[in-house]
């Protein structure tokens, strides 16, 4: 099946919606000129610094450096809330939420990326789940406490030779420890996850109501790759449940569970941008 019989399926699935559940992975903020760390050299190429280090994504993405090194594990943390927020989501996202506008049973999106940028295009606050949590927001690194709180109005001066956060460093309200981002991260027990959990709880509400009101749910994955699969397993899953069908954009991991559903091997921007020519 050519790529252009694929878009006709796909938005033939979204004219017939009752509702949408947008899932996104990293793979998303790649065509906003987000970097993609797909295995270290990917990494490495992003962060020279580090690959001067000679460390993983995995080994940089780990709490235990906000004890050992608060000032390198800021310097990571620090770059990355920066560049999200000076970087602006591409059109997919706008196009994406004209979509979801159109939806009887509404949308939301569930997302493994931190970056916010589904919030910065305009989507709901209460219609996200961001099941890694959030760069914006942060918590006590020890943890003291159960508090998050929101990272706006807190600068992060980053040396980028030395690759060092600069003095002041975030610090808890409360006992004045190092702060941490609300990020699940690698080996993490600290991670509080109430924040992401209560986003959790207004989606199942959500699917209850697409489930009750027996609507057609449609899903559209977009750069959801195969490493870490947490957004591809609730896509299957969800598809698998509500009998729906999954839209699949993917440059290189695009293969779908079955027939029913569509595989779009292309990047989320000009995927989505396809869909929506197709729609009018």
């Amino acid at each position: 099946m050519s790529v252009d019989e694929t878009i006709e399926r796909a938005a033939a699935a979204l004219n017939d919606a009752g509702a949408l559940l947008i899932a996104a992975g990293a793979g998303m903020g790649v065509d906003s000129g987000l970097p993609d760390f797909r295995g270290d050299r990917g990494f490495w190429k992003a962060y020279p610094a580090i690959a001067r280090l000679g460390k993983s994504f995995v080994e940089m993405a780990n709490p235990r450096w906000f004890h050992t090194d608060p000032g390198l594990a800021w310097a990571f943390y620090g770059h990355r809330l920066n560049l999200y927020r000076s970087t602006r989501p591409h059109e997919g996202f706008r196009s994406l939420l004209q979509i979801c506008r159109t939806v009887p049973g509404k949308y939301f999106v569930f997302t493994s990326n931190v970056d916010g940028h589904f919030q910065a295009a305009g989507f709901e606050e209460d219609r996200i789940e961001e099941c890694h949590g959030s760069i914006h927001h942060f918590q006590c690194s020890k943890p003291c406490g159960d508090h998050i709180w929101d990272a706006h109005g807190t600068e992060i001066h980053v040396d980028e030779d030395a690759f060092l956060a600069m003095d002041p460093l975030p610090r808890c309200p409360r006992c004045g420890g190092t702060a941490r981002p609300n990020i699940l991260m690698f080996g993490d027990w600290s991670w509080n996850p109430d924040r992401t959990r209560s986003q959790g709880e207004r989606m199942r509400r959500w699917l209850q109501e697409v489930s009750d009101a027996r609507r057609k749910l449609a899903i559209v994955e977009l750069g959801a790759g195969t490493a870490v699969a947490t957004v591809r397993y609730q896509s299957e899953h969800l598809a698998a449940r509500f009998k729906g069908t999954l839209i699949r954009i993917n440059p290189r991991d695009h293969q779908v569970p079955g027939p029913s559903h569509v595989s779009i091997p292309l990047g989320a921007a000009e995927g989505v941008r396809r869909i929506v020519q197709a729609l009018h």
